[in-house]
């Protein structure tokens, strides 16, 4: 029987994180393929902007509906179907003749991510045994931090060996292969609520795009503008009054009890600062180095991997530490001292900057990149039931995604304010405020995840024990 379990644990474990590799490595792997995309396809940068967001946006504003869906119609059977989604649309996008089409296909891409993503946590973290919990959970953090910073490489090195097509293609083979393996290997399992909660689904989604809109077209409308203005309001509309009805809805997609979990709500809260703070740096920094100081696309990446292969070594002990020592102190230590390097990045980066003066913040920032994604799955389910993991993966998600477009936006946005592309030294001019705002919301996220209060998930259950008991 052991065996048994084992080798099932192991069948989940790979198949969940081929799928969230190819996923994940989709939100910025893009990103040093634009400039020669925008010769191919003759886009305007308006198009090339919406190549980089349309994925972001479906992504963060579906993730809640995929976790709920996988709840209400089975796991692995919506697991699946986002790999097929994801598959076609890598391909429509590999194919994509004009920078619209590509644009709609990126959004289908999200759309497919959005569903796999947090089916990927709850499929895993069911399979794994009580007491290898912490270290499976903590790899698949790691897998995901990991894919999330080794975009820009992997994207400059397939677009500077082959062609930018080929940073879509090759999610085909993989889908198609991993897919069916999926349906075979995979346990079905569903989640608490027998119904699905289409007005929270609704409400939650449009809130969310209105958000998202907002946030992703602030740079080149203007946040002052009536657009902007009325999409964040209108988001913050919808989104409260979603609060409202899952308050009062009998079977809710997102319980507002969660939140009432310091431990829930302070884990989210270091997600958010944590990605925004990380997504809103790389993206200036990878650009730094092809901008500034001339290198290619696959040099630039190169150059930042002493940042992001950091996990590949650190995560997997910290994941396993995690169930030894509180995750929250991990995250803590982790976030500090991603905080710190950053810091430092944004100190001592100039046009000239010889780069062995950045290796020593890059290996920095990469622990703790690491010890941060090793525990936070962890940390947020473990205050949860079992039961409801689902939605609680989605929200975390959803917050992270969130985070990632909230600091590319505001950073992109302070760079804008006090430098720009027409010198090195313009460049620098406002790389060095926007790292330095990312530092000071990681540093937050830090103190955020530190305070966490933290108890095991076994006096969670008992705790929540005679609640069930009176609800039954």
């Amino acid at each position: 029987m052991t065996e048994k379990i084992g080798h099932s644990t192991l069948w989940t474990f790979a198949i969940t994180s081929v799928a969230l590799i190819m996923v994940t490595l989709d939100n910025l792997v893009v990103t040093t393929a634009l400039p020669v995309i925008r010769r191919d396809l003759d886009a305007s940068l308006q198009g090339l902007e919406w190549t980089v967001n349309a994925y972001t946006l479906t992504f963060a504003v579906l993730l809640l509906t995929g976790a709920a869906l996988g709840d209400r119609f089975g796991r692995r059977r919506l697991f699946v179907l986002g790999l097929a989604i994801f598959t076609a649309s890598s391909a429509f996008a590999a194919l994509a003749p004009s920078i619209e089409a590509l644009n709609l296909a990126r959004a289908l891409q999200g759309v497919g991510g959005a569903i796999v993503t947090p089916l990927t946590l709850t499929l895993l973290s069911a399979a794994v045994p009580a007491e290898r919990r912490g270290l499976a959970l903590g790899a698949w953090g790691g897998i995901g931090g990991l894919a999330v910073a080794l975009g820009p490489l992997v994207g400059g090195a397939i677009v500077q060996g082959i062609s930018w097509q080929w940073i879509f293609w090759i999610n085909v083979p993989i889908g198609l292969v991993l897919a069916p393996i999926a349906w075979r290997r995979l346990e079905e399992s569903r989640g608490p609520n027998p119904t699905l909660d289409l007005r929270g689904l609704g409400l939650a989604s449009v809130g969310l795009l209105g958000i998202v809109w907002g946030l992703v077209r602030g740079n080149s409308v203007g946040w002052g503008s009536a657009e902007i203005v009325g999409s964040l309001a209108a988001g913050a509309t919808f989104l409260a009054l979603f609060v409202l009805w899952e308050l009062r809805a009998r079977a809710p997609m997102l319980p507002m009890r969660f939140f009432r979990n310091r431990a829930f709500t302070q884990a989210n809260v270091a997600s958010l600062f944590m990605f925004f703070g990380m997504f809103g740096s790389i993206f200036l920094l990878a650009q730094f180095f092809q901008t500034v100081q001339g290198y290619s696309p696959l040099s630039a990446g190169l150059r930042i991997l002493p940042w992001t292969a950091m996990p590949i070594f650190i995560a997997p002990i910290a994941g396993a530490l995690s169930d030894r020592i509180p995750g929250p102190r991990i995250m803590g230590v982790g976030l500090a001292l991603q905080a710190a390097g950053l810091g430092w990045i944004a100190t001592v980066t100039s046009p000239d900057v010889p780069y062995s003066s950045l290796v020593a913040p890059f290996i920095l920032s990469g622990m703790g990149m690491a010890l941060f994604f090793a525990p936070v799955a962890n940390v947020v389910l473990s205050t949860v039931r079992p039961r409801e993991e689902g939605q609680a993966s989605g929200a975390n998600n959803a917050i992270r995604e969130l985070g990632g477009v909230f600091g590319v936006a505001v950073l992109a946005s302070i760079f804008a304010t006090y430098g720009g592309y027409e010198t090195g030294t313009t460049f620098v001019s406002g790389l060095q405020p926007a790292v330095a705002v990312g530092a000071s919301i990681v540093g937050l996220g830090a103190v955020a995840a530190i305070t966490i209060p933290w108890r095991s998930r076994t006096a969670v259950v008992e705790e929540l024990e005679p609640v069930l008991e009176e609800a039954a």
